[in-house]
């Protein structure tokens, strides 16, 4: 299973420049990828990640299953780390192939996007707003969480 770590927004935080968030993020994509293959792609604009996410591809003629689409939202699904792992895993054990987990534009998604993209779920960081860049780094750490609860890796459980 693909796991991809989308963003609208900027590749790096600082034009030139690796800010801290970045490095700790590719920090648990790698520690993430023993488990899952992951990837992480920036979009410029919301309408650019809508006809990425929706382009037809080869795998889908192939008969693979269809990219499930993962919007954090403001008004989403608050999940506990081990409710996470429990839905990536009957997502993995369901045959998925490919989760794209997506942060939105500043102004948050359209109500087109959450209608063209019909996403899987809804997933909510609380009702405290984050930046983007501290976004993309909870997201990605929950993502390493999920597969070494999944795993049974002592990490979640501070052993």
């Amino acid at each position: 299973m693909l796991l991809t770590l989308a963003h609208i927004g900027p590749k790096s935080a600082r034009q030139g420049a690796k800010s801290h968030y970045d490095a700790l993020t590719r920090l648990y994509i790698d520690r993430t990828a023993p488990y899952h293959a992951i990837q992480a792609e920036a979009f410029p604009a919301e309408a650019a990640f809508l006809q990425w996410l929706t382009r037809p591809t080869q795998s889908a003629k192939a008969g693979r299953t269809p990219t499930l689409p993962v919007f954090l939202h403001r008004k989403g699904r608050q999940l506990a780390s081990p409710e996470i792992a429990h839905w990536l895993g009957q997502r993995r054990d369901q045959g998925a192939q490919h989760l794209v987990f997506a942060i939105g534009p500043p102004d948050g998604w359209s109500a087109e996007a959450l209608t063209q993209a019909k996403p899987a779920l809804l997933l909510s960081f609380g009702p405290i707003t984050l930046p983007h860049e501290l976004a993309r780094l909870v997201l990605a750490e929950q993502l390493y969480r999920a597969c070494t609860i999944l795993a049974n890796h002592p990490y979640h459980s501070g052993h």
